[in-house]
């Protein structure tokens, strides 16, 4: 899988915490046209699962369900290799949100 500096950036978010779409675009400053794609390439390539939440758990905070991701094995070490190929994102993500915990 090709692992461009957009792709690198939102690969290293999920692995840090930032766990569905708006999180991670908050954490990368990405668009979500760009942010939603790479989620899904990521997914279809096998570096990102995926699971969607509780309808009940979304209907209680007055919102739609999330899509929360995670990093498979083979995810973690395309991780690594995109965090030595492009060095500046993790200070990028440096300056992002705080990671928010997953509801069940």
């Amino acid at each position: 899988m090709r692992v461009t500096y957009p792709t690198a950036l939102v690969l290293v978010a999920v692995t840090r915490g930032h766990r569905y779409g708006f999180d991670v675009i908050d954490a990368t400053g990405l668009p979500s046209g760009t942010v939603y794609p790479i989620l899904r390439r990521l997914e279809d390539a096998g570096v990102l699962r995926s699971r969607w939440e509780r309808e009940a758990s979304a209907h209680d905070e007055g919102r739609p369900p999330r899509k929360y991701y995670q990093v498979t094995g083979s995810g973690a070490g395309t991780a690594r290799d995109a965090l030595a190929r492009f060095p500046g994102v993790a200070a990028a993500l440096a300056a992002g949100a705080a990671p928010r915990p997953v509801d069940a």
